[in-house]
């Protein structure tokens, strides 16, 4: 009985042992590298400088950076940015234990989470010439732009899409506005499509041209007809910082609110500068301060003259038309009758005009808020305007030159104190100081009236002119022309002298309409 038990025992310890070196076998041994003489065959692994467990092989190790970089950002939109410095220590062992992998990959993670530089939040770059925003969706993108629009569109009969740019080669958007009315009846056609009978039907009916009738003013449709944006827009999809991505509202207030834009204007007939800065919006100062050329409310400008003025103007114009309906007063398109016997100076209203009335359907078109073109569709004149009749000369009325080459101006028209005894203090004429035997010429073409002695003025010339004027040459030192002569103008006719009452050597030049003196500064070309 004893020798049984004994035995018993010995077998119960044996199984134990075997039961034993199996678990092992199972469980323990693949946790050791198997010994090989080929160097380094297990690693300790570090991320960042910390150690995140002990590897087999570095393509392991870089097999659990990839998946934690892909579990760290998986379930967002965001883009982060950290640091991922790998770095091994190998060595090699009989027996080596190595971690299993998820637990590498975990705390890789903790790593990467610790070690975030940034995140970089999924959004989309609109860019408008060059102004740009960036917002956070796609929906925002749409709001914004859908914004822009309705503030012409106010029935929203219009509705904005985002198409691929096929200019671009890049992956870039633009805008693209269809009439939702369209889009729908597309939508029914492509659901429903005309087969058999139907479709023959609709064939005939299409082939079918309409009698071509006068249209009364209900049959036009009015409202909105087309719109569109006025600039190209361009949509992109990026990844960037929160802080540099804006709200919404922000966005919309700078793109739809009207800008201060500088543009240059081109002046016409009839502007002033006060004109020009009441049609503008601006104050007459901000209109000079912008102006170099510009010195003051009283500066001379011309027609053709070119200047800054600002418009304002949303970062996104928007370019539509609509067809309206409306009454108005208009008044005919001046005649002119012209007239060969009259210079072009004289004008005559030979008929006053008088206002008439219509009935309008147009189409006007528009960029913004500015009208840039009418085109009428249909008028109908309730009672017709009387046009304004003006008879015109059609000759060119003859220039004045100054009479002599140089010289220095030594007394304008107007009163003055007597420069010498028996001058007069009302100086008729206009006086340049310049050496005897200076050349004098015929200011404008004319036959001589006169030329000889004339009391104070000296040795004078009298030259009448075709449009009624008269010119006078005084104090000369001799006369090269006689009575009845017809000269040509910029013809040398005497030599400048001191003669008369004078008090230096100078030439005195006068012009007279219907027999009075002018200032003849303001005749000279």
């Amino acid at each position: 009985m004893k020798f049984s038990g004994h035995k018993k025992i010995r077998i119960g310890m044996l199984k134990g042992e075997i039961l034993a070196i199996a678990v092992w076998i199972i469980l323990i041994l693949p946790i050791f590298s198997p010994i090989k003489n080929t160097g380094d065959n297990i690693f300790t692994v570090f991320l960042n400088g910390v150690e995140v467990g002990t590897l087999g092989s570095k393509q392991a190790a870089e097999k659990c950076l990839r998946e934690a970089r892909r579990q760290l950002s998986s379930g967002s939109d965001e883009l982060i940015l950290t640091d991922a410095e790998l770095s091994l220590k190998g060595s090699e062992v009989l027996l080596g234990k190595v971690d299993s992998r998820k637990s590498v990959r975990n705390k890789m993670v903790e790593v990467l989470d610790k070690s975030r530089l940034s995140t970089l939040e999924r959004s989309y770059t609109v860019k408008i010439n060059q102004y740009s925003v960036n917002l956070a969706s796609k929906d925002d993108v749409f709001t914004l732009l859908s914004k822009a629009l309705g503030k012409y569109d106010t029935e929203g009969k219009y509705k904005v899409d985002l198409v691929t740019d096929p200019s671009r080669e890049v992956n870039v958007l633009t805008s693209q506005i269809v009439s939702v009315e369209e889009a729908q009846k597309e939508e029914e056609e492509t659901r429903l499509p005309e087969a058999g009978i139907d479709l023959a039907i609709s064939d005939v009916f299409r082939k079918i041209k309409p009698l071509i009738e006068e249209k009364s003013f209900e049959d036009y449709q009015l409202g909105l007809m087309s719109i569109d944006f006025g600039d190209k827009v361009e949509v992109v999809e990026s990844y960037l910082p929160s802080s540099e991505i804006k709200d919404i509202n922000t966005a919309i207030d700078e793109v739809t609110k009207d800008q201060e834009t500088n543009q240059i204007y081109e002046i016409k007939t009839g502007d002033t500068l006060g004109t020009i800065a009441e049609d503008f919006g601006l104050p007459l100062d901000d209109l000079i301060a912008m102006n170099e050329t510009i010195d003051s409310e009283n500066s001379t400008i011309r027609a053709g003259d070119e200047i800054i003025v600002t418009v304002p103007e949303p970062e996104l114009s928007v370019v539509y038309t609509t067809q309206q309906y409306y009454e108005e007063d208009y008044e005919a398109d001046v005649i002119y009758r012209d007239n060969d016997s009259w210079y072009t100076t004289r004008t005559e209203v030979v008929q006053e005009p008088s206002a008439g009335h219509r009935k309008v359907v147009a189409k006007i078109s528009y960029v913004n808020n500015s009208e840039t073109g009418r085109d009428i569709q249909k008028e109908e004149v309730t009672y017709e305007a009387v046009p304004k009749i003006v008879e015109r000369g059609t000759i060119v009325p003859p220039t004045y030159i100054k009479p002599i080459s140089g010289g220095r101006q030594t007394s304008g028209f107007g009163r003055r104190n007597a420069p010498t005894k028996g001058a007069s203090t009302f100086h008729k004429g206009v006086d340049w100081a310049t050496p005897v035997g200076t050349a004098v010429m015929a200011s404008n073409a004319g036959v001589v009236t006169r030329a000889g002695w004339g009391r104070g003025y000296g040795y004078v010339i009298y030259i009448s002119h075709s449009d009624g004027r008269e010119t006078r040459y005084g104090h000369l030192s001799k006369i090269l022309v006689k009575p009845g002569q017809s000269v040509s103008q910029g013809q040398k006719i005497a030599l400048s002298g001191n003669t008369g009452v004078s008090t230096g050597a100078h030439l005195h030049f006068e012009i007279l309409i219907n027999g009075a003196q002018v200032n003849p500064l303001n005749y000279l070309n």
